[in-house]
């Protein structure tokens, strides 16, 4: 589903990433770690369009989506979330969710401004689809509330259901589990699981939670300066000497 090849970033003097190779299959849970400031999010700026790749190529379903801006890849189904959460803060709820909505919507501007039953039908949709999603991550209560009124579990939540919105095949998590307790995470890892089996969708995230990677991932690539150090099944990149070193440094 999503490729990565020898990508390659560079600022000026510094490299951020290197040759990065990432794959990303239907129906997977992958997990993107590595210490801070190995390049994960860097990684997922590149798959977006928010960064174009000095050299190398990102393919989402065989087709080059490097330097595509952020707006085209997700039309073809790319999806994120942030590491600081970024909503529409004094928007509410519901019109966090219809926005991204949008997105898909097939009617023409002209059709909306005169009202055309076209316009109507799909407006009416997608009220129906915000309103299911919402549901589905605990915040029907809140569809009036603005975003910024939300505790912070709460925020990650609709972030989550507002990257859901554009009906993505593959959506990005940029550390989901941040200041989330055992219990939470416990919680988290079950609620990601009924995403992916509802939604049909791949997941590639960065987590330093390790409870949370080891318990949802089915492979891990790991980064150190912007460097592939390791990548395969959580049991045998836990145990990787270089992993360690990386995470915990050498004695």
């Amino acid at each position: 589903m999503l490729k990565t090849k020898d990508v390659t970033i560079q600022f000026g003097g510094l490299t951020a990433l290197s040759k990065l190779n990432i794959e990303v299959e239907e129906n997977q849970v992958v997990g993107l770690i590595g210490p801070n400031g190995a390049g994960k999010t860097t990684a997922f700026n590149v798959i977006t369009g928010v960064y174009k790749p000095t050299s190398g190529k990102v393919y989402f379903e065989e087709n080059d989506i490097s330097g595509k801006k952020p707006n085209e890849i997700t039309k073809f189904g790319i999806a994120r979330t942030f590491q600081n959460i970024r909503l529409f803060k004094d928007l509410t709820v519901l019109e966090n969710i219809q926005i991204a909505e949008h997105l898909r919507i097939k009617s023409s501007l002209p059709s909306a401004i005169l009202g055309f039953s076209s316009y109507k039908n799909e407006e009416k949709e997608m009220h129906e689809r915000a309103i299911s999603l919402l549901e589905e991550v605990d915040l029907l209560d809140n569809i009036k509330d603005k975003a910024s009124s939300l505790p912070y579990g709460k925020q990650r939540k609709l972030e989550i259901a507002r990257a859901l919105a554009t009906r993505p095949k593959l959506l990005l998590l940029d550390e989901p589990a941040a200041g989330m307790n055992q219990s939470e995470t416990m919680q988290f890892i079950s609620f990601i699981e009924e995403l992916k089996r509802k939604h049909k969708i791949s997941v590639l995230m960065i987590e330093h939670h390790m409870q949370l990677v080891m318990g949802i991932c089915e492979k891990i690539w790991v980064l150190d300066y912007g460097k592939e150090i390791a990548k395969g099944l959580p049991k045998e990149v836990q145990g990787n000497k270089a992993v360690i070193e990386a995470y915990l440094g050498v004695d």
